[in-house]
């Protein structure tokens, strides 16, 4: 075993293991059976007996098991990160420029870095978060530290790698998750989801935990463990976001977290604020094969005008019927859908990427961290409990990322007024509000 893969990782393996491990490794327990409940060591679970029993009295984890079995009958196999990377003088290879409020937000993120503390920083969809890291990540590897970030959904991780990478040329990273099949690399530079986080045993002097407000991780007991696992005892944790939730605000007014806040986006244009149309039935059309006739209107006009967009739907059992429809209603047009267990789902949203496709209907799989510049938004049903007001918030800023299209429309056809549509309107009001209000003062200036 090379012991450069067990630097800052516990990895689970059989007691009566085979492999050759370095004889200075660090064996574990990876079930916790010093106290009752017992506990998984890796995602910190309570173990169900009756649901989790193995021959012999032996027990597993039931809950981190897309992992790899972790039972009574494994180890862990550990070493503590040693930090050995080359030492760099300038890491940072992007040239571009930040706006005056990019770079306040710049430079406390890279003081929260360099101090290895707690922070948040809520910036608006499209405020260019990833960006604003830039100098904090650079000035972290020069001072030889090792550096994650971490984010729910595969689909950020996939889209953040490459800019990462473009942005730090020379520096060795490794991207993680789920539906990969490269081996792990030990790097000084780490991009993955927050899942793959369970793996990692105090590596990181710096962890980055990108979209916290979203699923899974919101509210993930297991995700918060993993979390504070993944990063040095002495480390520090950033948390970004868009639309933080009540328990980061706590923490924050308590003043667990220090905050930074950006209101404008990085083009310096307000969030494009949402059009409701009223379509009662809207869920009795679907099982028709039919859609609201301005929902068709709408999709026609943009088509008419090469005006790209996206569709949004409640439910994967709504795509088969939402694309017969379409279908039927404008001629010559191929409807693509995707979903979460979409085996094409990484091909398709690459052609939307690579603007090979006008148009994508999705489930909510979309609804961040995901950027195609110059598109509508249009939203199926958005009343419905499965979009949370956040989620709303984060779908509408999939519009006016583009400077060359920095408005965009944003319509939700909704059959009836619902709280989470209310407030996603009162949130996006919100900071514009506070946006305007920094645009003036701009504009003083």
């Amino acid at each position: 075993m090379d012991r450069n893969l067990l630097f800052g990782r516990r990895i689970v393996d059989n007691c009566n293991q085979q492999t050759k491990y370095p004889n200075d490794v660090i064996i574990s327990p990876s079930i916790n059976q010093s106290q009752k409940p017992w506990r998984c060591g890796r995602c910190n679970s309570v173990i169900e007996p009756l649901q989790t029993q193995l021959p012999g009295e032996n027990y597993y984890c039931a809950n981190c098991i897309m992992l790899g079995r972790n039972s009574t009958l494994t180890q862990f196999y550990h070493l503590p990160e040693e930090n050995r990377f080359e030492l760099q003088t300038q890491p940072l290879t992007w040239t571009g420029q930040l706006s005056k409020l990019q770079e306040e937000c710049s430079q406390q993120v890279t003081e929260c870095l360099q101090q290895h503390q707690r922070h948040l920083l809520w910036a608006v969809t499209g405020a260019g978060k990833t960006e604003m890291l830039f100098n904090a990540i650079s000035e972290a590897l020069k001072r030889n530290e090792r550096v994650a970030i971490a984010s729910p959904r595969v689909d950020v991780c996939i889209e953040l790698f490459p800019r990462i990478q473009s942005a730090f040329a020379n520096t060795e990273m490794c991207l993680l998750h789920g539906k990969q099949t490269d081996p792990y690399r030990y790097t000084q530079l780490t991009i993955c989801t927050t899942h793959q986080l369970l793996k990692f045993y105090h590596a990181f002097d710096n962890l980055i935990v990108d979209e916290v407000d979203s699923f899974p991780y919101a509210d993930n007991p297991q995700l918060y463990f993993a979390t504070e696992q993944a990063v040095k005892k002495e480390g520090g944790i950033l948390y970004l976001t868009a639309t933080p939730g009540k328990k980061l605000l706590a923490r924050a007014k308590r003043g667990e977290l220090g905050i930074s806040y950006l209101p404008l986006r990085y083009h310096g244009h307000l969030l494009p604020e949402i059009k409701i149309k009223l379509v009662p039935n809207w869920q009795l059309k679907i099982k028709k094969k039919q859609l609201p006739p301005s929902l068709i209107r709408a999709m026609k006009e943009r088509i008419a005008k090469q005006q790209r967009f996206l569709l949004f739907v409640p439910r994967i059992a709504d795509l088969p019927l939402i694309k017969i429809a379409i279908e039927r209603k404008i001629s010559g047009v191929r409807c693509v859908t995707v979903h979460a267990a979409d085996p094409q789902r990484l091909e398709k949203v690459q052609a939307m990427r690579e603007e090979k496709i006008m148009f994508l209907v999705t489930t909510s799989i979309l609804e961040r961290g995901v950027t195609f510049p110059g598109i509508d938004v249009f939203v199926l049903g958005a009343e419905d409990d499965v979009f949370s007001d956040s989620a709303l918030v984060q779908i509408a800023g999939r519009a006016g990322r583009s400077t060359d299209r920095p408005t965009g429309d944003v319509i939700f056809w909704i059959g009836q007024y619902a709280q989470n549509v209310r407030s996603a309107i009162h949130q996006i009001k919100f900071v514009n509000q506070k946006g305007r209000v920094i645009q003036r003062e701009m504009h003083d200036l």
